[in-house]
This record gives C-alpha cells, structure tokens and sequence, in this order.
C-alpha cells in the first residue's frame, strides 16, 4: 500500500507538471499574460531581464523550498523541489501548442491548465509555486491572517507590477488568469460535491436520527447534551444533537425532515472543505 500510494502521488506531481506547463507555454506566455505567485513574479522578471524563463522559475522558489524545508519537513522539500525542478525542464525542453490568440480563451483556459496543475501537484504531496509555503508560515504565525488573504495581498501587488510592466490591458487579463487557476485549484482539492456538514440540536433527537438515516439514507453522529438556557436560566432538560455531512443539494431536503419533526430544531450549517471516511454517499433503499 505504501508503494502504491507513492506512486499514485507521482504520477499526480507528474500531470500537474504538464498541465501547468501547458497552461503557460500553449496559453499564457505567448500573450505575455502572467498569472500570480512566483510564477508571476518569474514571467515579469523574465520579461524584464531577458533570462530564461526556466531558471527564474526554479531560483526564485529556492527560498520557499528552504522554508518549506525548516518548517513542513525535508519529505516535503524534496518532493516540491522535484516538482519545481520538473516543472522548469519541461518549460525548457517540452514543446507546446500555441492554441489560440484569443485573449479571453487564453486568461480562462490558460488559468484552468495551471490551476489543475497545481491542484494535482498538491494532491500528490508538493507545490508547483512557493507561494503557498509563505502563506500558510505567515498564516500560523498571525491567529488573524489566513492563508487566502496572505496570497491575495501577494497577488495585487503583483499585478500591480504587471499593469506597470506589460499594459493595463495584460495586467487585467492576467488579474483573469488568476481567478480561473484559483477556481480550478478549489475544484481539484475540495472535489465537485461541495459539502454541509448540520448540527441540529432537539429535543426529538431519536425521531430525526432515524429520518435522516433510514429515509435520506445519511449517517449522522449523536452527541448527548442539555438545554443551555431554559426558562429559569439553568441548564435543564437532555437533549441529542444530531451531526451530519451532506452535499448542498441534500441540504434542503434534510432541513425539510427536520423542521416536519420538530419546528423549534436548533440547526447550524457550515461549509466543509474536505472529508475522509464515514458514510458521505448515500445508501440506496431497500
């Protein structure tokens, strides 16, 4: 298991580094777009200096390497140092199609390519841009900052610097690039169900944990608690608070259930990013 689970994680930093590699050299590149992160910072001074492409890639994400090195382990670094390195060989010596000159086509499509490839180069256990490493360290250090506005505040100053350099027209169009890679990013990592997971404290607690099971065919998890603020303001009467994860098209239906049992049901709602285990897809009727 341990073998195939290696191998199941190269082959997925492998079609992360060709599917990024197609989204620059078939899209991006030949429309001088950029898109965020070190890679966009490597395009811009590409552009600039004139150097090659490929080495700006690798040398400039040296240092989040490092990072990722002292904080997340050398399995990490070394993987993402593959990756990185990989990626910059195949801008280097892989050919690739100039697909279209359209620049709309171009900012969308080129964005999904180099999203998808950082999405599945994450999903086997690397990076493909040191960007990630910074926010995530910048993140755990503030209890404020999340990683999403670390690489967001990044990004504006980078095409900021992309308006400056290339035109206003480029710099927008790359602004376009980004919020496609980003969307394809969440696509690969979080899957395409979007998840709910409810919290539903009643004191039907029974009746709705066999609705949910037996008719919606859902597994829940039963916590045992009271009633926090009766009407003399003490804790009092037992109640059961039901926990169950389901797809945002369920989520209606499962409330509808719960509501025809007990109208006063306390229910909360929460995204969930990932999940691992359990009973997430439905059990067909008997």
């Amino acid at each position: 298991m341990k073998y195939k689970s290696a191998l199941i994680d190269t082959v997925l930093v492998i079609l992360g580094i060709f599917s990024a590699g197609m989204g620059l050299k078939g899209f991006l590149l030949p429309s001088h777009f950029i898109d965020g992160g070190v890679t966009g910072i490597a395009i811009l001074v590409a552009d600039v200096t004139h150097l090659p492409l490929p080495i700006l890639i690798f040398i400039i994400n040296v240092p989040f390497i490092f990072l990722g090195y002292r904080k997340l382990g050398l399995n990490f670094a070394i993987r993402s140092a593959l990756a990185i390195g990989g990626l910059a060989l195949v801008l280097a010596f892989v050919k690739f199609p100039d697909v279209t000159p359209d620049k709309l086509l171009t900012a969308v499509f080129g964005g999904v390519f180099i999203g998808a490839g950082i999405g599945l180069a994450i999903r086997g256990g690397a990076v493909l841009d040191g960007t990630e490493i910074a926010a995530v360290l910048v993140s755990k250090k503030s209890q404020i900052v999340r990683v999403s506005d670390v690489i967001l505040t990044l990004n504006v100053f980078i095409f900021m610097a992309a308006i400056y350099v290339l035109s206003v027209e480029q710099g927008l169009y790359s602004i376009l690039t980004y919020l496609s890679a980003s969307k394809m990013i969440d696509l690969i990592l979080n899957g395409l169900e979007q998840y709910t997971g409810m919290t539903v404290v009643s004191a039907k607690g029974e009746e709705i944990r066999k609705a949910i099971t037996q008719n919606l065919g859902r597994g829940v998890t039963v916590y045992q608690g009271k009633s926090g603020y009766g009407k003399d303001g003490h804790i009092n009467s037992p109640r059961e608070i039901i926990f169950t994860v389901a797809t945002r098209l369920e989520v209606p239906l499962i409330k509808r259930e719960i509501l025809n049992i007990d109208p006063q049901a306390f229910i909360v709602q929460q995204s969930v990013d990932d999940t691992t285990g359990g009973l997430l897809k439905r059990k067909k009727g008997h």
